[in-house]
């Protein structure tokens, strides 16, 4: 056990600073060669940020543990909305200015449901991720060619964050490519570490690959995600903070749940738990990102402190359904029937404060 946790926290380690690295060298490449600001942030920051859920479930997927590879897709999109938003929402109300984040996120709920209706048999296979990975490209294709009508006031915030110049010198250029390739080898390294460690304690404590996949390696591999929004919203960044999370979930549907697919022997096997409980929940979550469009782009603090008690909701059910299944669903009722009014409410309450100051 204890030789599973310590390789664990090394692929961790990995991982974040890996993901760190690859996130920054693309960046600084990518707007030397002349690459919208808007673009960067939203596919190359959103997707190098999501590059250790790529790396681990695709090793996952690689060597037959499907369960875990799903499970780490589906926990990270889960924690991304629920957790990263929640907390940086507490910290300062997140208020979304741009018109590409309002299409991004109907993308990110239709892509979540494409999920469930691929994997419906149990199984995503190989054309089934060609497709998804096809999507992929036509969205970043989108994304460059809207980025161009968006707002000055965007493209500026965008451009202070990762637009800076590298300069002529060959050394400049060739120390980010040393970093990025770097960062490519960490992520490398940190995953098979990671994937090993978590399949070593599964084994020994009797947790199931997928529970160890929602619990605990999608919260590590979404580090990145938790230090970039709560910096950019620290920093006043807002627009970074949420297009962050809603361009890594929309990778981690699209790209690695694609490319798991794919490169998987016989693509994804889908457990009958997953299907049921965990994308389904991951659909809702998605769907709750809807307040974005009717409070005029906003997330409140008491939005903010509502997904964050989702997110600890989800994880209490969680741990029961490991250590007592029947308390599990009387838990998971409960809070359903608390969630289910809150949410309706909170819509609700959006939906006036977005019309309000029309009447005005």
């Amino acid at each position: 056990m204890v030789t599973s946790l310590g390789l664990m926290v090394l692929g961790l380690l990995g991982l974040v600073v890996g993901g760190e690295f690859l996130v920054r060298a693309a960046s600084r490449l990518a707007a030397a060669a002349g690459i919208s600001p808007l673009v960067i942030g939203l596919t190359v920051v959103a997707f190098g940020t999501s590059a250790p859920e790529l790396a681990v479930s695709v090793q996952a997927a690689w060597s037959g543990q499907a369960d875990m590879s799903v499970g780490n897709v589906v926990g990270s999109n889960i924690f991304n909305v629920l957790f990263i938003l929640g907390v940086s929402a507490l910290l300062s109300p997140l208020v979304v200015s741009s018109q590409l984040i309002r299409i991004d996120v109907p993308l990110m709920i239709v892509a979540s449901a494409a999920v469930l209706a691929l994997g419906w048999d149990q199984r995503i296979g190989p054309l089934e991720g060609m497709l998804l990975f096809a999507t992929l490209i036509v969205y970043v294709g989108w994304t460059v060619l809207q980025s161009r009508r968006e707002q000055a006031s965007v493209q500026q915030e965008f451009q202070q964050e990762f637009d800076r110049p590298l300069g002529p010198s060959l050394g400049t250029w060739s120390l980010q490519l040393l970093l990025l390739a770097a960062g490519l080898a960490l992520l490398t390294v940190g995953a098979q570490l990671l994937v090993n460690g978590a399949t070593g304690i599964a084994r020994q404590s009797g947790m199931s690959e997928l529970l160890i996949g929602l619990l605990i390696i999608a919260p590590g591999t979404s580090l990145p995600e938790v230090a970039t929004s709560i910096l950019a919203t620290v920093r006043g960044e807002r627009d970074i903070a949420v297009g962050n999370v809603i361009g890594s979930n929309i990778f981690n549907l699209l790209c690695v749940l694609g490319l798991s697919s794919i490169l998987a022997p016989e693509g994804i096997v889908i457990s009958p738990t997953a299907l049921w409980v965990d994308i389904p929940i991951m659909i809702a979550v998605a769907a709750a990102c809807l307040p974005i469009f009717f409070t005029g782009h906003r997330i409140s603090r008491g939005e903010g402190g509502l997904f964050l008690g989702y997110y600890l909701a989800y994880t209490t059910y969680l741990v029961l359904a490991a250590a007592s299944p029947e308390t599990a669903r009387t838990f998971g009722l409960g809070v359903l029937m608390l969630a289910a009014p809150a949410t309706f409410v909170m819509l609700l309450l959006a939906v006036v404060r977005s019309f309000r100051p029309a009447k005005d």
